[in-house]
């Protein structure tokens, strides 16, 4: 088999491109105050604040880079009212603030919200205010409650996510972006991976293939893991070397004008023994199978499947094949400005039919302690009302055998 090579991808996004994404951003984040102010309606709450920093951006525009929230403070934080969306800063933000969150009002509050907190509800005209409460410290929620103690908190959990989970031809076009970075970068690492080379040295490599053509920053951390550490689900790299007649898992991402992709690929370094090639080969199928059920309602133009009935897909495949026992976490998860996001297809996701239009990873594995560990890993891009499903992630998902 022909190894895949970085031209056979996509070229990173021009300038054009991504101007044109950011604009098309901008113009979405009208109708989504208006989604988010109809739940407000419903739900009988006069402002939403929120603290997580995906919804900060896809609301607001503001930014912040993974893990920045931890020492940011209070900036990017914001209070969505009837009529307008105040961003607070602190002044290491307020300019970036003015320059992204366009159309919203930049408050510089400093490092004291609680103490602007009833000049910001009076703006409002909040008495009754939904609160991120996953996102928002207890003490937090103690210091707002003391310091407006006539306005009512209410705990908000999943507001905004399933609006999220639902994205816009310019979202996938980022996430597609995104993935065609990490299929060229570990395009590009191939000829570099022989035995005795450390899963370390390996990720480092990839992670400079990933951030020097196209992405802005990895997705989460790469994982490369040798042989029988590939067992372990979410390993990191160590010291380890590669090993002659093993396999080798890679999970990866590259983020792209703040979309994410997440691939997973598991290589064979030298011949596979018949077992490890067996195991593959099941995982191979299980994912097919997920993929299956649902490429099979599109087509149909019947009702979508719920995250767990695909789920139940692909780890039904593995347990009547019998020889292992299948994976122990979800089959897979939406994604775009996070790694894990809505819809979850798991043995505990919802029974609401996937939404659509949207983007999710399938990625079934089989774990042998102290032996082998083989997973695959794609992202799906799902559109019922186009009849489109297609895989974003295009790098081979055919055993890949390298020299031993």
């Amino acid at each position: 088999m022909r190894l895949p090579e970085p031209a056979d991808f996509e070229a990173p996004p021009d300038t054009a491109t991504r101007a044109r994404w950011l604009a098309a951003e901008r113009d979405h984040r009208p109708g989504r105050l208006e989604r988010l102010r109809e739940r407000m309606t419903a739900e009988g709450v006069d402002a939403y604040f929120g603290a997580r920093r995906e919804h900060m951006r896809w609301l607001t525009g503001f930014t912040l880079a993974e893990g920045e929230d931890k020492v940011a403070g209070h900036s990017g934080q914001f209070l969505v009212g009837a009529e307008d969306v105040v961003v607070v800063t602190d002044s290491r933000y307020t300019i970036q603030a003015r320059r992204e969150a366009t159309g919203a009002v930049v408050d510089e509050v400093g490092y004291d919200l609680p103490g602007s907190w009833p000049r910001l509800l009076a703006r409002a005209g909040a008495r009754r205010v939904a609160v991120e409460a996953a996102s928002v410290s207890h003490a937090l929620w103690t210091r707002l409650a003391e310091a407006a103690p006539d306005v009512e908190l209410v705990p908000a959990e999943g507001w905004i996510e399933p609006l999220r989970a639902v994205k816009t031809p310019d979202e996938v076009e980022r996430i597609a972006a995104a993935c065609a970075v990490a299929d060229r970068a570990l395009a590009a690492l191939l000829p570099e991976i022989r035995p005795g080379v450390t899963e370390h040295d390996l990720a480092l490599r990839l992670e400079w293939h990933i951030r020097t053509g196209g992405a802005e920053a990895l997705a989460f951390d790469v994982a490369c893991l040798a042989g029988p550490e590939a067992a372990l689900p979410h390993g990191s790299p160590g010291d380890r070397p590669v090993l002659a007649g093993a396999v080798l898992l890679f999970d990866f991402g590259a983020q792209v004008e703040g979309y994410r992709s997440d691939m997973t690929r598991t290589l064979f370094v030298g011949e596979p023994s018949p077992r490890d090639l067996a195991v593959y080969e099941t995982v191979a199928a299980a994912q097919a199978a997920a993929i299956d059920m649902v490429r099979a309602a599109v087509e149909t133009g019947g009702p979508l499947p719920d995250g767990r009935a695909v789920d139940a897909a692909a780890r039904g495949l593995i347990e009547r094949d019998g020889r292992w026992a299948p994976y122990g976490h979800g089959l897979g998860h939406g994604i775009g400005l996070a790694t894990h996001e809505e819809p979850s297809l798991s043995r505990r996701a919802t029974s609401d039919p996937l939404p659509s239009p949207t983007v999710f990873s399938v990625e079934p594995g089989i774990y042998l302690e102290g032996e082998t560990g083989v997973r695959i890993e794609d992202l799906v891009h799902l559109d019922a009302p186009a009849r489109i499903l297609r895989e974003l992630t295009l790098f081979p998902r055919e055993p890949l055998v390298l020299e031993g």
